[in-house]
């Protein structure tokens, strides 16, 4: 499963380009946008003037976006045919810092991604580096957390959830973590991710340490609960996909509670049971960034247009994904009956850790993960 799977100010507006007949003023007719620069659609003549751009440019460079992953199948498929625009879709199951490495290996061609989906740690790791551009879409003022995480909206943050722990119904019922050290859970936990790099597994790491008292702060109590069931055979070093899971490798997966609610139904509709057992309420944002060398710079804003607006809120969340536009859709009244129908009306949204907090946990398990799991 993706892995995540969490410059400061304005750029100048519109560039004038001079033009070869001499002039004593620019109209906006003639007038020569460079999309790289703008940090808002009026700047770029409005939504009508970025999916102009957006259609000339052809294409959309997007990355680690599985299509199981907060519905971001029919977002893709969405945008594409709303806007007639190719969509080359790169490494579908990579990491955050997989996009950010990508789009810096990959510079000055036509192959760098143009925007990410990264998670939070990752996405402070880089603010102010050069590695984003700065864009505001326009409902940016409206979404949960924009303005804590980057006032100069380098990161947008985009949607959130619950993580779980989603198991085989084959396998009886959990009802407290001690059942996982059970034998007949041996050789079948699986944490999505590394959490040395993953929003996801680091997240599965906090939603253990709290069920077991710990705190964002401390997560030795999280950490030690890994090492007894890797002690006792039941922990397995390998990252879940919609294969794995399919197949029966993992029959036991901690990861988002939006992903799991897509295998719910995916086993429903294969006459299985897939069921989940969420310990805490632990989440996390993801955030969306345009990448600062992005090589379809009016197609990757428009695609912030796109789903950071209303008809991405309602994809995300008919994917179980609580989008951070989500608060005020349902205060102004405007949120869709599907999304609803999936995701409730509930304004609360699970404690996540900070940045800081997540930097702070990683630190100590650089060497006390491989200590208690070993290594891959």
């Amino acid at each position: 499963m993706k892995f995540s799977k969490l410059t400061s100010g304005s750029v100048a507006a519109a560039v004038i380009v001079a033009l070869a007949i001499p002039a004593i003023s620019a109209t906006s007719a003639s007038a020569a946008r460079d999309y790289s620069k703008i940090t808002n659609a009026s700047q770029g003549g409005g939504l009508a003037g970025l999916e102009a751009a957006c259609r000339k440019e052809g294409q959309l460079n997007v990355i680690a976006l599985p299509l199981y992953w907060a519905n971001y199948g029919d977002m893709i498929d969405g945008f594409k045919k709303k806007y007639g625009v190719k969509i080359d879709e790169a490494n579908p199951e990579g990491s955050s810092q997989e996009e950010i490495d990508a789009a810096v290996t990959l510079k000055g061609t036509n192959r760098s991604p143009d925007v990410f989906d990264i998670g939070l740690a990752v996405a402070v790791k880089y603010l102010n580096t050069g590695t984003f551009a700065p864009y505001k879409t326009k409902n940016w003022k409206y979404l949960q957390f924009a303005q804590s995480i980057d006032p100069s909206a380098q990161v947008s943050p985009n949607y959130t959830g619950t993580m779980t722990i989603g198991y085989s119904g084959e396998l009886g019922t959990i009802t407290s973590l001690n059942d996982l050290l059970l034998p007949k859970f041996k050789g079948k936990i699986a944490l999505n991710g590394d959490p040395l790099g993953s929003s996801a597994a680091m997240n599965g790491i906090f939603m253990i340490n709290k069920a077991l008292g710990g705190t964002f702060d401390d997560v030795t109590k999280g950490t030690a609960f890994f090492k007894k069931l890797t002690d006792a055979g039941n922990f397995i070093n390998v990252n879940p996909t919609e294969a794995t899971i399919a197949s029966g490798q993992t029959p036991v997966v901690i990861d988002n509670g939006y992903i799991q609610a897509g295998v719910v139904k995916a086993m429903a509709a294969a006459g299985k049971v897939w069921k989940m057992y969420t310990p805490a309420a632990v989440g996390s944002t993801y955030n969306s960034a345009v990448s600062a060398w992005a090589p379809h710079p009016a197609c990757a804003r428009l695609w912030m247009e796109y789903t950071l607006g209303e008809t991405g809120a309602t994809v995300w969340a008919k994917g179980g994904a609580t989008p951070t536009l989500w608060v005020w859709l349902l205060k102004t009244g405007r949120a869709s009956a599907e999304g609803k129908a999936s995701i409730g009306v509930s304004k609360v949204l699970a404690e996540k850790a900070t940045a800081e907090q997540t930097t702070a946990a990683r630190a100590y398990l650089k060497t006390a993960w491989p200590a208690a799991v070993g290594t891959k």
